[in-house]
């Protein structure tokens, strides 16, 4: 058996034992010829392995913990069935970035275009854990094109969805359809970039050049300059450097990039700190994450399991660790199709311990330890507190 049942069971549930946590969860399938059933829900891990292998779906989705048993739906009160608790998800779609990427284009991903999925990564997971004090994100590849994070703290998993738009808002940046060529919009009356900002610069400072300029050359072409200089809000320098690269079509993104700091250094005062901001601005929305916001606002909003097979690339939805997430290659994920045969090698019995699935499993069981550790010093610190009073 290749998917995980105790692994995910235990991370949903935080005890070993059942709590509501788990069996007031909602899952949903989908089955051959896109079937789509909401609503169940289950006691054990045992209970959701056997409905799995006899749907046998094509993945299955989870959703909040609901005021009675999703299975109970149709016999309770409306009122008295109502999403309680849902760990705040984030859902990064490469689809997004084709306005910036020059390698590939809606649902393909390759290593190089994964290098914006990397920098979102990086900014938002520390933006999480410094701003906000989350401290238990897992991180997981969507199978094609994007990833998902989850995040199971207790103080996550009890916000409304007035205060997970609150924290959504707070963390965009780069807004606007295809016509809408200035995306980012965040500074204050006096032009100033908000401190919340400020570390997520710094970051993507270091990435910029390498991913925008050189790898992925996003200045090279005359639509990828052009773009670039409508976001310069200074004609003269737009209209000098717009005649220097139609002469001089094939000068590098970085060539580029430099000439353009170059004409700004050239003005003084209040317009030098206008176009130096202008430039961050640049820097903001050709990496800064871009959020399917209303995957994160409602607590009632289903995501799809870690370990399900991805139906259009095979590839298994594994976790990433954010540390090394340059590192990550989504494409040596392992494949549906490269499991069974190590399953057949491994022989009779074997399990997904003796496939390339095990560090990854291993991945997850280490993030849940550290929930049920937490769940154990809260409820020591609990009776701890009863038994002070009690004895005073």
């Amino acid at each position: 058996m290749l998917y995980p049942f105790n692994s995910i069971f235990n991370w949903l549930n935080h005890e070993h034992v059942p709590t509501k946590l788990f069996t007031h969860r909602e899952f949903s399938f989908t089955l051959q010829g896109d079937v789509y059933l909401r609503y169940h829900s289950f006691n054990t891990a045992e209970d959701l392995k056997k409905q799995v292998l006899t749907l046998n779906p094509t993945r299955f989705e989870i959703g909040p913990v609901y005021s009675a048993k999703p299975r109970d739906k149709k016999t309770v009160r409306p009122a008295a069935f109502t999403p309680q608790k849902r760990e705040l998800v984030f859902d990064i779609d490469m689809t997004d970035y084709d306005g910036v990427r020059t390698c590939c284009s809606a649902a393909e991903l390759c290593s190089r275009c994964w290098g914006f999925i990397a920098a979102a990564v990086k900014v938002l997971h520390a933006s999480l854990v410094d701003q906000f004090g989350f401290r238990h994100l897992l991180w997981v590849y969507s199978g094609r094109r994007g990833i998902h994070l989850w995040i199971s703290d207790p103080e996550a998993m009890d916000l409304t969805d007035d205060q997970r738009r609150v924290i959504v808002n707070a963390l965009t940046v780069v807004e606007g359809g295809k016509e809408m060529v200035k995306k980012v919009n965040v500074r204050t009356a006096n032009r100033a970039l908000p401190p919340s900002l400020w570390g997520a610069l710094d970051v993507l400072r270091t990435i910029f050049t390498p991913l925008v300029l050189k790898d992925q050359n996003c200045f090279g072409s005359q639509e990828g300059w052009e773009t670039l200089l409508q976001l310069i809000p200074d004609p003269t320098i737009v209209e000098t450097l717009r005649s220097e690269w139609a002469k001089y079509p094939t000068r590098s993104s970085v060539q580029k990039w430099e000439e353009l700091k170059t004409q700004i250094s050239k003005t003084k005062g209040s317009e030098n700190t206008r176009l130096y901001g202008a430039l961050e601005d640049v820097i903001l929305q050709y990496t800064y994450p871009r959020l399917d916001a209303e995957v994160s606002k409602h607590r009632n909003h289903l995501l799809k399991a870690p370990f399900c097979v991805h139906p259009k690339t095979g590839r298994v939805c594994v976790p990433v660790d954010p540390s090394n997430i340059d590192l990550f290659d989504p494409r040596e994920v392992p494949t549906v199709a490269q499991l069974l045969r190590e399953l057949d090698i491994a022989g009779e019995g074997a399990n997904w311990e003796k496939t390339s699935l095990k560090p990854y499993v291993e991945m997850l069981d280490r993030h849940t330890m550290g929930l049920m550790e937490e769940v154990r010093r809260t409820k020591r610190a609990t009776a701890g507190g009863y038994n002070g009073i009690h004895c005073a």
